[in-house]
């Protein structure tokens, strides 16, 4: 993927995304415009830089952003985060548990396992939606897949991949995907990646893409920063925005990105889920990060969700006082797995 680093920032150089309102402004600029799913991606003329580019077009009124690259959260080099490791077999069995809700999951795909062998949703996937099996962060969606399924026993699994094998991805894909989601929204949309923008201001394309599932809960990790400058999608207003807590007590894990954008936390330390089964790995690996938060959030929204709606359940813990609430990290879950 071509890439290029603006401060903190990653964006696809040459490339801003914005709608069909906008072609004509950004003409004297654009030397190729690429559209689908209801976003315009303008491949602007050499020399033209993205950031001045948007500048322009907002000052018109025009939404438009460069096309920020998007990665997955266990990318904090050094720390716990930075890889899986290889764990022994976790027994799990599905059961017979049934549930009508359905989780989206974008992310690098789900791969076979045993904990949904049998499972509809796994039988509908195609081989577009398979894992990576070569990268970083090949494996990411199946970890986060176990996290979701075994926190939300039958709960089904609508997946999309948006990242690959290094868990990278970028904010055109992701939107593309969110818009094929509004005929058949889920009730919980699981969403372990994110960035800075560029000028640390909301994305503008991303915001309305999400803002669109009105009916579905958005749960975005916080990110692996150990900053509180915010991330996205986490930090937008109506998404769940997930920070890690340690495995021993309940304080912010050293990685995990805080702030009061952030609306709850759950633990993120090496926890153990499915996997690939390659290598040292036989389908199961130990992970830390706040993509795996997130997951246990999602899930525990998801188990609610069978007895009453996910939008009326999140927003009453979340705005109840006698919740446990950690400062800069929201409203506590925990593993319950």
């Amino acid at each position: 993927m071509n890439i290029q680093s603006v401060g903190e920032a990653l964006i696809r150089p040459g490339q801003v995304l914005t709608d069909r309102a906008a072609l004509s402004a950004a003409s004297r600029w654009t030397q190729a415009v690429s559209e689908a799913d209801g976003v315009c991606v303008l491949h602007l003329t050499d020399g033209a830089d993205p950031r001045e580019v948007t500048a322009e077009l907002r000052d018109q009124g025009i939404r438009a952003s460069p096309n920020h690259v998007l990665r997955g959260q266990p990318l904090f080099f050094g720390g716990p985060a930075s890889r899986p490791f290889p764990a022994p077999p976790v027994p799990f069995k599905p059961g017979r548990a049934r549930s009508d809700v359905v989780v989206g999951l974008l992310d690098t795909g789900v791969a076979d396992h045993p904990w949904w062998s049998g499972a509809d949703w796994y039988a509908r996937l195609g081989p577009e939606e398979a894992d990576a099996t070569e990268g970083a962060q090949a494996g990411h969606g199946t970890f986060i897949a176990g996290l979701l399924t075994r926190r939300a026993p039958g709960v089904s699994l609508r997946v999309h991949r948006v990242l690959d094998g290094d868990g990278l991805g970028d904010e055109a894909g992701v939107v593309r995907a969110l818009h094929r989601m509004r005929e058949r929204p889920p009730q919980v949309l699981n969403l372990s990646f994110g960035c800075h923008t560029f000028d640390d201001r909301p994305p503008p394309l991303l915001s309305d893409a999400i803002a669109a599932l009105a009916d579905t809960v958005t749960v975005a990790c916080a990110g692996n920063t150990a900053s509180d400058r915010p991330f996205w999608p986490a930090a937008l207003p109506g998404v769940v925005g997930v920070a890690a807590v340690d495995a021993c007590e309940p304080r912010r894990a050293p990685y995990s990105g805080y702030g009061t954008w952030v609306d709850a936390c759950a633990p993120g330390d090496w926890l153990t889920s499915s996997y690939l089964d390659t290598g040292d790995f036989a389908g199961y690996a130990a992970w830390s990060g706040t993509s795996f938060a997130t997951a246990l959030v999602a899930g525990a929204i998801a188990d609610a969700a069978r007895h009453e709606p996910a939008t009326e359940w999140i927003r009453r813990l979340l705005d109840s006082e006698e919740a446990p609430q950690i400062t800069d990290l929201g409203v506590l879950f925990s593993a319950s797995l």
